[in-house]
């Protein structure tokens, strides 16, 4: 049986799923991020598994709230895109939510990679471990000597010495791979130099121990290094991997890339959605709390117009969210291209506005860590780049309005 909630139908399973995960978040979660912040804000412990995270993935895990992003029943909560959506803005509303219930980027988009274009031999030393949350994974794609928004620019030379590639160069941005639990990469580089420009690059499968993998240095947004999972840049010094650990034919790893991005684009709007909708949560109280010049916060206009613009902006971005799940469910990554772009384009942008007006209203306290907005923002504004920067997608949607009659997609 099917139930209608808003706008959408979702089914039984994703309405109960939805209550529990939003049950456990706030129960257990929320109330842990002071000890997580604790934990980091230690020197001798920084870039160390908080043993509260793995207590908190074992419950997750014995209710039931595990791998819910999996459409495959098998291995997954067997959710369509459309009702795992709603629960992926509720994992948004903490840092550590997402991993808590084994739904965390990169492993997600990685897993699916696996279950997708590897072969049994190639799944079997690492999809299991990711799939029981005992590992963690990175995707090593983005360069620093090329724009990377182009993937075609992609230029880590993997070359082929008979049984074996060969990897030198060096990745950045590469997320996870500073996580002390990081044990597998999936590399995009040439494989294929004189190919057209769209069947160049290859993906091959790197374990982290692999002699000349070293990480050079973590990379911090705005100052934030989100240990212990980290972003980092990689060097590849004469990197020697098997062929047999290329994922699909030689020449896909653009296509790979394509499949990989689409349902992780949803991932990551909902996820901001939820965290938008927890800094208007913040804003609202703060409003009715604060007194300046004589009255609450919420008694002057401009608090008023933060509010009101919020709540108007998250409601539209995640609508149109949501239709975009829908699309991806109804009609594949190729028929949802253009809506998938859309919520690219938003809900980043939505989410910086939302965060942007709750710092304000909290003041200084906005700007430090006494609040999670300062760090949420810092997250918020990297998405306006990861999986695409927006120039990326405007342009593309344009081009795809600019090819039908009338400018529909």
């Amino acid at each position: 049986m099917k139930q209608t909630s808003s706008l959408f139908t979702f089914s039984d399973r994703s309405l109960q799923l939805q209550a529990d995960v939003a049950r456990f978040v706030a129960d257990r979660i929320l109330p842990a991020e002071a000890g997580f912040a604790a934990h980091a804000a230690d020197p001798a412990t920084r870039w160390s598994i908080p043993p509260q995270l793995e207590a908190l993935k074992a419950d997750a895990r014995a209710l039931g709230l595990w791998n819910l992003f999996l459409p495959d029943a098998d291995r997954g909560a067997g959710l369509s895109n459309l009702d795992y959506a709603p629960i992926a803005e509720l994992t948004g509303r903490s840092l550590h939510a997402p991993e808590v219930f084994n739904c965390s980027a990169p492993d997600t988009g990685n897993m699916e990679v696996l279950m997708h274009f590897a072969t049994p031999e190639q799944q079997e030393p690492w999809l299991p471990r990711l799939l029981a949350g005992e590992i963690r994974s990175a995707f090593a794609m983005t360069e620093p000597d090329v724009a990377s928004s182009d993937a075609t620019n992609i230029a880590l030379p993997i070359v082929r010495e008979g049984d074996h590639y060969v990897i030198s160069g060096r990745k950045w941005w590469t997320t996870g791979a500073a996580d002390p639990r990081c044990a597998i990469l999936i590399v995009m580089g040439v494989t294929e130099p004189d190919a057209p420009a769209h069947k160049r690059q290859s993906m091959v499968l790197v374990p982290m121990d692999t002699p000349g993998v070293r990480i050079v240095r973590p990379l911090t947004v705005f100052g934030y290094d989100d240990a212990p999972h980290g972003h980092v840049e990689l060097a590849f010094d004469k990197v020697r991997v098997p062929v047999v650990n290329r994922l699909g034919a030689p020449g896909s790893g653009f296509e790979i890339a394509q499949a990989r991005l689409g349902p992780g684009r949803i991932h990551h709007c909902m996820r901001l959605i939820g965290l938008a909708q927890r800094a208007l949560e913040a804003m609202v109280e703060r409003a009715r709390q604060r007194e300046a010049f004589g009255k609450p916060l919420g008694g002057h206009g401009m608090a008023q117009e933060a509010i009101a613009l919020s709540r108007c902006e998250i409601e539209q971005a995640r609508l149109l969210t949501l239709q975009a799940a829908a699309a991806l469910d109804a009609h594949g990554n190729k028929g949802a291209k253009d809506l998938i772009g859309m919520i690219k384009i938003v809900a980043p942008r939505m989410a910086c506005q939302v965060i942007d007006r709750a710092i304000q209203i909290h003041g200084g306290g906005g700007l430090c860590q006494d609040h999670f907005l300062a760090q949420a923002y810092a997250g918020a504004r990297s998405l306006r780049l990861a999986d695409g920067p927006d120039e990326v997608h405007i342009a593309s949607l344009a081009r795809s309005m600019l090819r039908t009659p009338k400018g529909e997609s």
